[in-house]
């Protein structure tokens, strides 16, 4: 999770105000807009998406293997 926070944190402060003059000097393809102006406006938004769904497949697994754990407890108890 400490992961997922630093890339948020990198991509919507760093790419959307620290380095937007920088990054402003090249442009995205198709849209013509600075690159700078579009991680200000979407690129974060977009990121955070995709960090929820990364976040929820790794719940997911997390839950999955849990249970598995639980099922074999349950059945060692059981014995």
């Amino acid at each position: 999770m400490a992961v997922l926070l630093v890339i948020w944190a990198a991509v919507s402060l760093g790419c959307g105000v620290l380095f937007a003059d920088w990054l402003n000097q090249f442009r995205l393809p198709f849209t013509g807009f600075p690159l700078g102006f579009w991680f200000a406006q979407q690129g974060s938004i977009v990121t955070f998406v995709i960090l929820i769904l990364v976040y929820c497949l790794a719940m997911n697994r997390l839950d999955r293997r849990h249970h598995e754990e639980l099922e074999a407890i349950a059945a060692k108890a059981g014995e």
